[in-house]
């Protein structure tokens, strides 16, 4: 998913994070950042940061990717201009399937000097076209910054939460929604896990609650995606290290997403990187998105993620 600290590069950062329209080979990463990856309609699908319009790219086999129409444009979500901030993005968008229903959570910047939130809209398919609630679902302030929403259901319970934070603030905290899930019931108390800088994740498998996050500064070799499991979905968190790390040219690797794949038990990661770089940064340019398989250790534990 973005390292969040956007100020004065925060346009042309934007601009490069942008996808390109058409189709394209996902044998080599592909233009964007923030990828939130979902199965559909017999189709892989992604989300992307977007700055003035989110769209879905998605794949029938993992390789060739295709650009879809907008899913929601930042001049049709009518409360975001209501704090007078000159210029507005929208990033890190999570979609979720539940009730028959695909739900939209995205981020809203700036964070200065207007606070961040996060928003949610409803949508008539994977491809959208999505449709805002007509408010704010969590409103930064107090050194809080609302970004990075990551949506869970939990297997076990039905419980769906509401994961997002970081950056600056670097505190994660989490929300029980509404059945409906487009307001919140209450906040979850959660302690924020070691090296936690932004882009939270959950997954569950075997019984095992895993939250990963990104660590480190986005334009800079530090970023990287580290993780902590537990036995519930809130922790307590049992930190296992970093799982994602730069290797020689390929840099900066987070803000990630896991999928498990329906056709045949297997899971992947979406995540993205910065590629031919040398150096510990800053980076300028556009970052990739890669989509690869990843294992686990007869323990549970996740095997160190090798880039491809």
């Amino acid at each position: 998913m973005i390292g969040r600290r956007r100020r004065a590069l925060a346009a042309a950062l934007f601009a490069g994070a942008a996808v390109s329209a058409g189709a394209h080979d996902g044998s080599v990463p592909f233009n964007g950042a923030d990828p939130d990856m979902e199965h559909a309609d017999g189709a892989w699908w992604i989300y992307p940061t977007g700055g003035d319009v989110l769209h879905a790219w998605t794949s029938r086999d993992l390789a060739v990717w295709r650009r879809g129409p907008a899913l929601l444009r930042l001049d049709a979500v009518g409360w975001i201009a209501q704090d007078g901030a000159p210029r507005h993005h929208l990033w890190a968008p999570d979609m979720v399937a539940a009730d028959g229903r695909y739900l939209l959570y995205y981020s809203v910047g700036p964070q200065n000097p207007t606070p961040s939130r996060i928003g949610v809209a409803r949508c008539d398919g994977p491809a959208g076209p999505c449709t805002d609630s007509g408010r704010p679902l969590i409103t930064g302030g107090n050194g809080f910054e609302a970004i990075d929403p990551a949506i869970f259901i939990d297997p076990h319970s039905g419980n769906r939460y509401l994961y997002a934070g970081g950056s600056a603030g670097a505190t994660l905290r989490v929300w029980l929604l509404t059945p409906d899930m487009v307001g919140i019931e209450r906040e979850v108390p959660v302690e924020t896990p070691p090296f936690f800088t932004e882009g939270a994740f959950m997954h569950e498998r075997n019984g095992v609650y895993y939250l990963s996050y990104s660590h480190g500064s986005w334009r800079h070799a530090s970023y990287s995606v580290h993780y902590a499991v537990s036995a519930s979905p809130t922790g307590p968190w049992h930190y296992k290290g970093p799982v994602l790390v730069s290797d020689g040219t390929r840099k900066g690797p987070g803000h990630h997403a896991f999928l498990h794949r329906p056709d045949n038990g297997r899971w992947l990661i979406a995540y993205h990187r910065w590629e031919g770089q040398t150096g510990d940064g800053p980076y300028r340019g556009q970052r990739q998105i890669k989509v690869q398989e990843i294992d686990y250790e007869a323990d549970g534990s996740i095997r160190p993620i090798m880039m491809q």
